[in-house]
């Protein structure tokens, strides 16, 4: 019998040794074991994407930074107006069939889009719902301000700047959506003895243009109104430019929701003397955080409310306030 050699030996050992470590190799590459995980795949669709308004804007980047934070990807698609419902329904249905994991909006309409949604959940796309709801309790969890309360305060403190005498518009923005209606009902049980001495209420369709016509017609139809009340930014906004052309900002008092740049310009100038600022960046991140809760079958609170702060011109220089109304100042 031929005797290896001690080199020989190492040699085969060094081979043996080597293609064990390949073989091993192989098994890792071809192993059916747990694969990295895909980022869940998020669609929002807002009532629009429009870059001059400062809530839907907020909003949009709160729900940005929420996926980018909790591993997920989100795409937006959005009408160009609020008022465009049909084209709102229309997104829906072309995102069911991209069949993401959730499915995150702000329905145009408080009944019209109900069908299409119904058409989500069927699917089974997670479905959660922001800033405003349906008529049908069909969402997987809801992230909203709690209109009706923001309305209660806002009314609550515009009945201390009344008397027997005053005469009240309200220039609302989209008939039918739910903020308008809760936010609505929250001002007139706000207002207690006063909600008699409303004399109109208009609705803007949340265009700016609009709600600066409508007011120009209601104040010069009602020469001695000296109180109006916007419910959106759009409204608001439209509303106060509509009194400062006239020249009426000594004459009229005003209160409205939200805070864009040109409304807390107007709130420092004092033709507004409140304003209910919403929290759309924390409704949005928020949003996101209780659709990866869903999809991941963790429990949420199914009706979770946002936040909402009254703003004067009293308390808007107060830390804390100023942090809200300039959230991305570094304050």
């Amino acid at each position: 019998m031929r005797k290896w050699t001690k080199t020989q030996w190492v040699g085969v050992l060094l081979s043996c040794i080597l293609m064990g470590v390949t073989l091993f190799s192989m098994l890792i590459l071809v192993w059916p074991g747990e694969k990295e995980k895909e980022p869940y795949q998020l669609i929002f669709i807002p009532k629009t994407i429009d870059p001059l308004n400062g809530f839907w804007t907020s909003l949009i980047d709160g729900a940005k930074l929420g996926a980018e934070e909790m591993g997920a990807e989100i795409e937006v698609y959005g009408a160009n107006s609020e008022e465009d419902i049909d084209e709102q329904i229309a997104l829906i249905r072309s995102c069911i069939e991209k069949k993401p994991d959730a499915l995150l909006i702000a329905p145009a309409d408080y009944s019209r889009t109900t069908e299409a949604l119904r058409e989500v959940k069927e699917s089974g796309i997670k479905l959660i719902l922001l800033d405003s709801t349906i008529d049908q309790n069909i969402a997987d969890a809801v992230v909203n301000t709690d209109n009706y309360q923001a309305g209660k305060e806002l009314g609550e403190h515009t009945r201390r700047l009344l008397d027997e005498d005053s005469v009240i518009g309200i220039v609302a923005h989209v008939q039918g959506t739910s903020t308008a209606t809760e936010r609505e009902a929250g001002i007139r049980d706000g207002l207690g003895k006063y909600e008699n001495q409303i004399a109109e209420v208009v609705f803007c369709n949340s265009s700016y243009k609009k709600a600066y016509a409508l007011t120009k017609e209601m104040l010069l139809k009602y020469p001695d109104m000296n109180m109006l009340i916007g419910t959106n930014e759009y409204s608001s906004i439209g509303a106060a430019r509509a009194v400062c052309d006239m020249g009426l900002t000594n004459q009229i008092q005003m209160v409205g929701f939200d805070n864009s740049i040109e409304e807390i310009q107007y709130l420092e100038a004092g033709v507004f003397q409140a304003i209910i600022l919403q929290k759309p960046f924390n409704m949005g991140y928020l949003g996101v955080e209780q659709a990866i809760n869903v999809i991941t079958n963790r429990e949420v609170e199914h009706n979770l409310d946002s936040g909402s702060k009254l703003i004067t011109r009293a308390n808007m220089y107060e830390e804390e306030n100023q942090r809200l109304l300039y959230p991305f100042s570094g304050q």
